[in-house]
């Protein structure tokens, strides 16, 4: 599990940091809107009650209970797959990525009530709706890279060890390779 408690550490800290610079630091949430790259990059104060895109969002204290309930549970299954499969550096970047933003997201329920969302990209011919944080990044690619990762069929038993794949037989003193004669009386062996 060392990749990914290393990367969970990471993303969970500059997550958090983002979140204190513009949220306390930068005071976004009364101030509501910095532009810094306008269109392309821009601060826009949103508290999600919800998950992604504000989906499930509701001010009622059960359902702030429940998602929080429902990471915590999503990191501890990851956790304990971690280090029942000891899977490659990928996967175990990926779960890191998952593992840390989703903390990050559940320290901002409980702090705030609600997760801080603030970065915002839109287009100049399109504004996005949406604000979203580091977090919610780490959240995404961990995802991706978790289900995009190769099976066991692919080569590798767990990220370590032996290849999978079938197993043969180890060969006894009785088991030696048959041969028979060719039209010019070598031998041949099969």
């Amino acid at each position: 599990m060392g990749w990914a408690a290393w990367v969970a550490v990471a993303v969970l800290a500059l997550d958090q940091l983002s979140k204190w610079i513009v949220v306390q630091l930068l005071n976004l949430k009364q101030v509501q809107a910095i532009d810094v790259l306008d269109p392309w990059l821009n601060l826009r104060m949103a508290w999600n009650q919800g998950v992604n895109f504000g989906l499930f969002s509701s001010d009622v204290e059960v359902m702030r209970l429940v998602l929080i309930a429902v990471a915590l549970v999503i990191c501890v299954w990851v956790a304990v797959w971690l280090v029942r499969v000891r899977p490659g550096r990928l996967a175990q970047i990926a779960a890191g990525l998952l593992i840390g933003g989703a903390l990050g997201n559940v320290i901002d329920r409980m702090v705030y009530g609600a997760v801080a969302d603030f970065l915002n990209m839109s287009l100049p011919d399109w504004r996005n709706p949406y604000s979203f944080n580091v977090a919610d990044i780490a959240i995404f690619a961990g995802a991706i890279g978790l289900v995009l990762q190769p099976g066991p069929s692919s080569g590798a038993a767990g990220g370590k060890g032996k290849p999978a794949g079938k197993a043969q037989k180890p060969r006894t003193a009785a088991a030696k390779p048959k041969s028979d004669k060719t039209r010019d009386g070598a031998r041949k062996t099969r």
